[in-house]
């Protein structure tokens, strides 16, 4: 969502938001250190296979606005605020703008998911430039917004848009992604010519 909008956003067809201020994870049973909030999630054959999508989001992102709280409890997410990073992304793309499009090429990779308005996402691109950057196709949002910021105010996806349209596109299980979120048939119906 755009700023003024109460809803993260991802730059790269936009992405909103999580807006909690905990951290959770669900540590792989194969990792050898203890289960702590946030273990790294090096790549290894363990690790479950994609790798866990991580999703930053910034402390000023609006919890009741938030269309990926239902993720914190489902396994194969990992979440953490900015500017803490205690993962390591090796492997890794970020869903942005100017990227390459993300293609099934990508599957063996983790999502880096930026959780926040456009004007808090900005700062956050900058801690994760070294990421190579993944856009989506031009997906349209279902989610009603406004912005103060951006002259485009469709041009963005909330961040639980982001991710499906993500998932969808890299073949990967898209089963109750969706299911909390209030404008999802109508998300999902708008697109179709996207979905493989």
């Amino acid at each position: 969502m755009r700023e003024g909008q109460g809803e993260g956003e991802t730059r790269g067809r936009g992405d909103k938001g999580t807006g909690g201020s905990e951290v959770s994870c669900s540590p792989s049973p194969c990792l050898s250190v203890p289960p702590s909030p946030c273990p790294p999630l090096p790549l290894s054959p363990c690790l479950p296979f994609p790798p866990p999508t991580v999703i930053v989001v910034h402390p000023r992102e609006r919890r009741k606005k938030c269309t990926v709280r239902a993720l914190r409890q489902r396994d194969g997410f990992a979440f953490c605020n900015f500017p803490r990073m205690p993962y390591e992304l090796t492997g890794y793309v970020r869903l942005g703008l100017g990227g390459s499009l993300l293609s099934e090429a990508d599957a063996a990779h983790g999502l880096l998911v930026l959780d926040g308005t456009w004007r808090h996402v900005q700062p956050m691109e900058r801690m994760f430039a070294t990421i190579p950057i993944r856009s989506l196709p031009p997906v349209v949002t279902a989610y009603p917004r406004t912005s103060k910021v951006s002259a485009d105010p469709d041009g963005g996806l909330a961040t639980i848009e982001a991710i499906y349209a993500a998932y969808r596109l890299l073949g990967r299980d898209t089963a109750g992604l969706l299911d909390h979120y209030h404008w999802a048939a109508e998300f999902v119906e708008s697109n179709r010519r996207f979905w493989p």
